[in-house]
């Protein structure tokens, strides 16, 4: 049993961070209820980020369809989507409706730049959000562009994680207040957010805007990437002096020339000589002088490679469903056992199954069918 069994969510069916979000809740043994469109395709790829969910199909745009999510929100916890602003209240399912059903509900809302701002109605993916945060400015090498860090920090990071965690805020504030609130999330304020080291880092006057210069942007010769003699690569994060001292027993380096690791001046120099001596052997000739010691080391692996790495293995960090190697569900806790119910479902594969659950009859249940307010796929 989960940490979160026994919480009811209901999930607007978006893309990204919100399918996202959806997992992680799902993960954590809550019972999250996937309104998908109505007219979703009957069939589409197997998506890790849709596991463990049932799924209704709603038509929104009508009002048979609206009432069964107003219905929905009765004996739920919470409610999330990912539209632009102002949309789900034209649907007739904002905050406003859906809370006066339930007033201990909770309203999660998930968009790029906030509920309100000049920005707030306009498009934008990741890369946009993470730009205007500092993210992206800061990502890349020595001289050249700015590196876009796939859409983890906008999307998966700043976005879905954080509204997964503001969710749970207001939910346990929900159950001592016995009121709801709306829980507003940006990816850019997320983004941001996860910023804040370097933004102390640069108050204290230690982190220069010149990207592939700094400690932790590939600047230093110690932290990064190498490649090695068969094309592929590792990694160091030997910050700690002793760790240090460690890489350049192990690496064969010169003792006394490489004592000065913070001398940045000499990163430069440093960087080439490694990036040479890193070039003699493979990455797994590599893996047997360094890993697993203090050197802060560890091949950089493939999608491919990763599930197969002994590590991972030995903490079954990978599960196989939907005929997809995916990660397992994470964190971990003492008592609770978080797991994945089942692979994801077909639209509206659960129609009938939600429906029952939430209290209507045969009939209502037929006439919203008949009517095209929901669509039912099971055995599709």
């Amino acid at each position: 049993m989960g940490p979160l069994t026994g919480t009811k969510i209901i999930e607007l069916a978006g893309i990204g961070p919100g399918p996202f979000c959806g997992m992680l809740l799902s993960d954590m043994g809550a019972e999250v209820i996937r309104v998908d469109r109505a007219g979703a395709p009957a069939r589409r790829p197997k998506d890790v980020l849709t596991r463990g969910r049932k799924s209704i199909a709603v038509d929104l745009k009508s009002a048979a369809g609206r009432e069964v999510v107003l219905k929905l929100c009765e004996s739920s916890d919470a409610l999330f989507e990912g539209f632009r602003p102002g949309v789900t209240e034209r649907l007739g399912v904002g905050p406003e409706e859906c809370m006066g059903r339930n007033g201990k509900l909770v309203y999660g809302r998930m968009t790029g730049w906030g509920q309100e701002g000049p920005m707030a109605q306009a498009s934008g993916h990741d890369i946009n959000y993470i730009a205007l945060a500092g993210a992206l400015h800061s990502i890349g090498e020595a001289g050249g562009k700015p590196v876009p860090p796939l859409n983890l920090v906008g999307d998966f990071g700043g976005g879905g994680m954080f509204l997964a965690f503001g969710l749970v805020c207001a939910m346990l504030e929900a159950q001592k207040s016995g009121t709801g609130q709306v829980v507003d999330t940006a990816m850019i304020d997320g983004a941001a957010t996860l910023m804040s080291m370097f933004f102390t880092m640069h108050g204290a006057g230690v982190f220069s805007m010149e990207r592939g210069t700094n400690l932790l942007d590939g600047g230093a010769h110690f932290y990064g990437t190498y490649g090695t003699k068969d094309d592929k690569y590792i990694s160091l994060g030997s910050i700690e002096p002793q760790f240090y001292a460690l890489l350049v027993e192990k690496a064969g380096l010169d003792v006394d020339r490489f004592s000065a690791q913070m001398e940045q001046g000499k990163w430069v120099e440093f960087k080439a000589e490694l990036t040479e001596v890193f070039k003699t052997k493979t990455r797994d000739e590599w893996c047997d002088i360094m890993e697993g010691s203090d050197v802060c080391f560890a091949p950089v692996l493939a999608l491919d490679e990763v599930p197969n790495h002994p590590h991972h293995v030995a903490r079954d960090s990978f599960i196989e469903l939907d005929g997809i190697v995916q990660p397992a569900p994470a964190p971990r806790f003492s008592r609770s056992e978080v797991g994945v119910s089942h692979g994801s479902r077909i639209p509206g594969e659960d129609t009938l199954t939600v429906l029952q659950e939430a209290g209507l009859g045969e009939a209502e249940i037929n006439e919203l069918v008949e009517s095209g307010a929901v669509v039912n796929t099971a055995g599709a």
